[in-house]
């Protein structure tokens, strides 16, 4: 018979104790001399009930000794995370000569998280062991395929214990979230990153926001994202309107939910809201709210005159008794987006004697009447002296010929017109005069545009012909940066069909110009368009038009390195014509149920056959 104790639970609960002294020793008291007096006792502890279970198991019977083997083993991890914390405190700072955190920081985390999970592994499994061996404390043999798997049912415990630890770790250290509803806010677009890399001013942008809010979150994630591009110059800071009511007021905000952009005296206010569903609309176009406030605090004001007075576009439907056109009040709106004052200019705003020395640039849209000399003698000086002119053109209007012929241009005043590639809008021939095109350079006045390639055509609903003149006059520079789909054609006669002697041709559609600084008189600039329609209300909101107009812009006032794409997630509506919802119609109304009801009729005839035939009855009968 054995002479060894019945129980190895006491020798554990001394290791157990011996490690619980070395806890407070270094957690509770962590100072001083009952520290040192209490750690040094918890591991001698320890290390004294490793020696005495391993006596014990050279006295036990075989079946316990391999239970003790793996309780020892268990022990040796505890042992192993009391050596880890040691050498992360003071041991490591006497072998590195100062604290592990300054001489190695790294092997410090390291250190850190590996003691608590060897501890882990040590002591789960431990106690269910333990626990199993209690149970057949007075069985003959011991059963060790049932220590065995508590053994593993405390490891696995172990093993999820530290790995929903990691896993709460990493998660808080990396602060990522993923959204994969379809709702989304809208990311820093190219352009809005582009603003914020030019920035030479500090920025600041402060969040309105109550904790914990979800559209306080969302915003909070575009500007983290935004704030990347110029860390030393934009500084994001979120604040509670409640808790913070003075500096709310110093900035102009009564309530939650607003976000201000200051630079220097200038700020620029708008409110998003804090409820979720009420604010979806204002984060699908985050993005552009956010480059509209941005241009207006970080970028000058400039002005840009629309000449008037020449049957031009305006911002209004046309009059009884002129040409039904469609307004730009889109245009001017986009402009205004775009921190510039539009002011209209004509003889009565002193067209006869000059353009005014603000004038950023001067637009000449869809004008139908001639300018007087003096006016036309007017634009020609601004554009001598280096000005910025954006010109669109309109068949039934005047050739501008003065102004074209020092750009190397003509414009023929035919209309073009394509019977391959076109918008039908009528369904009538005359649709063959809308022409869609995403043949674009790489000149910078159509950045976004070449950028997206054919994902954003530009439409074109009655351009005229427009053609370069050979040779340029000295100086002048020229980039056909939109060119018309190369089955294009001349329609002389207007009978929208290509007829013999009207050639097929990538005609011109949109013209930069650009001749290089003299002394004294800076580079002069200007954009000319085959077709006014092409940024009209309607039009304009075809992406392709839109980045056109907006690229345009930005390149004739020197601003084309902040070109690029706006981001937005706003839902964009499915579109059928006519004979796409005839065809849904009698799909969804006959055809479907036609298919359901052929399917159920295959199925049972199926079953029908494979049913087995009742057996015959002895003597005939049923």
């Amino acid at each position: 018979m054995s002479t060894r104790p019945t129980s190895g639970l006491p020798v554990t609960l001394a290791f157990v104790g011996g490690l619980l002294a070395v806890f407070i020793g270094e957690r509770i008291l962590g100072v001083g001399t009952g520290r040192m007096l209490l750690s040094a006792l918890g591991v001698a502890v320890a290390v004294g009930a490793v020696a005495w279970r391993f006596v014990l198991r050279r006295k036990a019977s075989a079946d316990r000794r391999t239970v003790d083997g793996w309780v020892l083993g268990l022990y040796g991890l505890g042992l192993g995370a009391l050596a880890l914390y040691f050498l992360q405190a003071d041991v490591g700072a006497i072998l590195l000569g100062g604290p592990v955190a300054q001489k190695a920081p790294k092997l410090a985390v390291v250190l850190a998280a590996l003691f608590p999970a060897l501890l882990a592994c040590g002591l789960m499994p431990l106690a269910l062991v333990e626990a199993a061996c209690a149970a057949m404390e007075r069985a003959p043999v011991l059963e060790t395929g049932r220590a065995k798997s508590a053994l593993f049912s405390g490891l696995g415990l172990a093993f999820v214990l530290v790995f929903a630890f990691a896993s709460m770790f990493v998660a808080t250290q990396a602060n990522t979230t993923w959204d994969l509803s379809y709702f989304r806010t809208a990311k820093p677009g190219d352009s809005t990153r582009k603003v914020v890399r030019g920035l030479n001013e500090p920025l600041t942008v402060t969040l309105f926001f109550p904790p914990a809010n979800e559209v306080g979150e969302a915003v909070g994630q575009y500007f983290r994202d935004l704030s990347v591009e110029s860390p030393q110059l934009l500084t994001v800071e979120r604040m509670d309107q409640a808790v913070e009511p003075a500096r709310a007021r110093t900035l102009g905000v009564s309530n939650n939910g607003t976000i201000v952009l200051v630079r220097g005296d200038r700020k620029e206010p708008f409110t998003v809201g804090l409820e979720l569903d009420r604010a979806r609309g204002q984060l699908q176009r985050l993005d552009q709210e956010v480059q509209k406030r941005l241009l207006t605090v970080a970028k000058p004001r400039r002005v840009i005159y629309f000449t008037a007075g020449h049957g031009e576009r305006a911002e209004t439907r046309p009059v009884p008794g002129e040409l039904p056109r469609p307004p730009v009040a889109q245009l001017k709106e986009m402009l205004r987006a775009q921190n510039v004052d539009v002011r209209p200019l004509g003889a009565a705003e002193g067209l006869g004697h000059e353009v005014p020395a603000d004038a950023a640039v001067v637009v000449v849209l869809g004008a139908t009447q001639d300018f007087l000399p003096e006016e036309m003698t007017a634009l020609r000086e601004y554009v001598g002296r280096g000005g910025r002119l954006w010109l669109a053109l309109e068949p039934e209007g005047p050739d501008f010929q003065q102004l074209l012929t020092p750009m190397g241009l003509k414009y023929l005043k035919t209309p073009l017109a394509n019977d391959q590639v076109f918008f039908r809008t009528s369904r009538q021939l005359s649709d063959r005069a809308n022409l869609g095109t995403a043949s674009y350079s790489s000149h910078p006045s159509v950045t976004s545009l070449s950028a997206m390639a054919g994902q954003a055509p530009v439409a074109f609903l009655g351009a005229g012909a427009l053609d370069q003149l050979q040779p340029l006059p000295n100086g002048v520079m020229q980039d056909i940066s939109v060119r018309a789909h190369g089955a294009t054609f001349a329609d002389a006669n207007g009978n929208f069909a290509p007829d013999p002697g009207e050639m097929r041709r990538s005609w011109p559609l949109v013209v930069a110009v650009e001749q290089p600084a003299t002394a004294g008189k800076p580079p002069m600039r200007a954009v000319v368009m085959a077709d006014a329609d092409a940024v009209s209300d309607g039009v304009l909101t075809n992406m392709g038009n839109a980045y056109l107009a907006a690229d345009t812009l930005r390149w004739l006032t020197g601003e084309e390195a902040i070109s690029g794409t706006v981001s937005s997630e706003e839902d964009v509506p499915i579109q059928h014509t006519r004979e796409q919802d005839v065809a849904w119609f009698y799909v969804t109304v006959f055809l479907a149920p036609a298919l359901v009801l052929a399917v159920g009729f295959v199925t049972t005839r199926r079953r029908g056959r494979r049913a087995p035939r009742p057996a015959p009855v002895a003597g005939g009968e049923r």
